[in-house]
Order: C-alpha cells, then structure tokens, then sequence
C-alpha cells in the first residue's frame, strides 16, 4: 500500500471546511496509473464546488488537473509507463492531492518543453482556448473578435493564440491593471466593462462588429453582447462568471442579423483518449511555438490550501495559482 495525503470536504463552505488527511492508496487497478502529483491546478470552479454553488457527494476531494510522474501502472494498461511524465484535466474531483490512481485514458505525456507547473496551471484553461479557436469556430487571419474578461486566464490565452493566427481581438475588462495585462496579451484594444462598452467596441472598431464575441461573462454582458455581433456572426456562451445568462428568444437572433449562439463547453470536445491527446498536442505546439504562456503568480504547498482559496477570493494574485504537493 502507498501513503496519500489529499484535501477532503465533509460540508460546504469557506474556506476553513477544507482539510488534509492521510489514508491508504490502494494500488492501481485495471486500466489505472498511479501518479505522484508534482503540481496541481487551481480553477475558480474549485471554489464554487467548495461552496456548494456547484454541489458535490460530500466527503470529496476537490481539483480536476494536475501534472506528475507515473510511478505504477495497473494490468491491461499500455499507454504510459513508469516514469512517464503526465498531465490529466478531466479524471474526476480529487486531484488535491500528492498521489491518486487516474484511468490511463485520462492522461496525456508531457513534451520535454512544457513543465509540469506550467502544465497544471494551464491545461484546462488552455484547452478551453483550444476548442473555442479550433472547433467552436476556426479563427483565421482578419477576424475581428471580442473577448469579454482578456485579461482572466482563458481570456489572455485565448488573446494571444487568436492574435497569432491573424485575428484582431477587442478585449473588455474590469481595472486598470487587468486593462494593462490584456494589451500586454495583444488586444488592439481594451474596453472598461463597466463603462458603456457595445458603444465603446464599436468606437475602437470604426464601427466593424465582431466575427465572434467570446462571453465568459454570462448574465451582465450576454444580451449586449448580441448587439456587438455582425450579421450572421456567432456568440460563445462558454462562462457565467456574473451568473447565469438569460433566456433567450431565438426570433431575437433573427433581428440583430441571423445571428448564431452556442453554449459550449470542453469536457465533450475531448471526450475519448484519443481526440484529447490530438488536442492537447495542438495546445503543447502552440506553447512550443510562443502562442500560449502562462504567468504562475503563487505557489502554495497543498498544506496551505486554506491560504491559497483564500487568495484567490481575495483576488490578491494576479497570474495563475498552483498547488505544489
């Protein structure tokens, strides 16, 4: 038997109802790895889970990404090996934790380029970018995009790829200083959200709407949004981070110009092992390429969780935050 020491919750909470246990692991079973876990993944999601805004099966872990080594592999698995290095994005809640047995299908191997904090601070955020540029719509060269929240962690990545590929991005935010890291991202130009901002993108664009708004934003930007596309444009719906958008009428996409709308989300565009692991190379290329950077803004050892939710409910950290085990 291996020693594992992961945050459990037993009721939802603040951040205080998070504690560290120590048990037994049991060896992998078939078709599962055993992976001890170098970094792990913060996502504003784990706080919502915390919470209760999103409920779990209490008791649970929290964390769904992490990077780590393959220390042991379970009968019938043949992907990976001992000593591999991984990362996973998508194996169930529990990755707060120094070592957990994922299903092999779960993982991806991690190039020589990408290290593993970079991994786990950027392979949710970073394939949430991925299908957005890829699959919701192909962004090419001459685009016009509006991103609301650029400077937040999908939206700098999603800013810098879009550029690289030739699109113009118009980005929206909340402070000064977020305003400074969007451009820094490649916004040609960023719009105060608290301002009278349909007016202001199409004051920055000569009055051009976008090919796509990309909204993380929900209920505050949602409708609005729908007057800052062109005519048979698309709205991405892909986050609700001032609650949940409002309903919609589709005889309303008809009259701000055939419009399109879509609710997407990534856990389905990397559904089975091997469309994750073509996705994944296609992020890791654009990392190896200078597309897609991240910012790690604070490390806090897994027995300072307490510390690190409440840094980023403080939102005291400006950059991504990762659990070092």
């Amino acid at each position: 038997m291996t020693t594992q020491r992961r945050v459990v919750i037993t009721e939802f909470g603040p951040p205080e109802v998070m504690t560290l246990q120590s048990g037994e692991l049991a060896a992998p079973g078939p078709g599962e790895v055993c992976l001890r876990q170098t970094a792990i993944g913060f996502n504003f999601i784990d706080i919502y889970q915390r919470r209760g805004i999103y409920p779990l099966e209490r008791p649970t872990g929290l964390g769904f990404e992490a990077a780590g080594v393959v220390e042991a592999v379970g009968p019938g698995v043949m992907d990976v090996t001992p000593g591999d290095r991984v990362a996973y994005m998508n194996a169930g809640v529990g990755a707060y934790a120094d070592r957990r047995n994922v299903p092999a299908g779960k993982l991806v191997r991690l190039p020589d380029g990408v290290g593993d904090e970079t991994a786990a601070a950027l392979l949710f955020k970073g394939m949430t970018a991925q299908y957005l540029l890829r699959k919701t719509h192909a962004v090419q060269a001459g685009d016009l995009l509006l991103v609301h929240s650029a400077a937040g962690g999908v939206g700098q990545i999603l800013t810098r790829w879009a550029t690289a590929l030739g699109a113009t991005v118009i980005g929206t935010t909340g402070s000064a200083a977020k305003r400074d890291a969007a451009l820094a991202a490649g916004c040609k130009a960023v719009i105060d959200i608290d301002g009278d901002w349909p007016k202001a993108f199409l004051e920055a664009t000569g009055g051009a709407k976008a090919r796509v708004v990309y909204d993380a934003v929900g209920k505050d930007t949602l409708l609005k949004s729908l007057d800052c596309a062109a005519p048979f444009g698309l709205v991405v719906s892909y986050g609700a981070a001032s609650g949940p958008a409002p309903a919609i009428d589709p005889e309303l996409l008809n009259k701000k110009g055939c419009l399109f709308l879509t609710r997407p989300s990534v856990f389905p565009h990397n559904a089975d092992p091997a469309t994750f692991r073509a996705n994944a190379a296609d992020l890791f290329d654009a990392i190896g390429r200078g597309h897609v950077a991240v910012d790690i803004g604070a490390r806090f050892p897994l027995d300072r969780v307490v510390e690190a939710h409440e840094a980023a409910e403080a939102r005291t950290v400006t950059g991504a935050i990762v659990l070092v085990p």
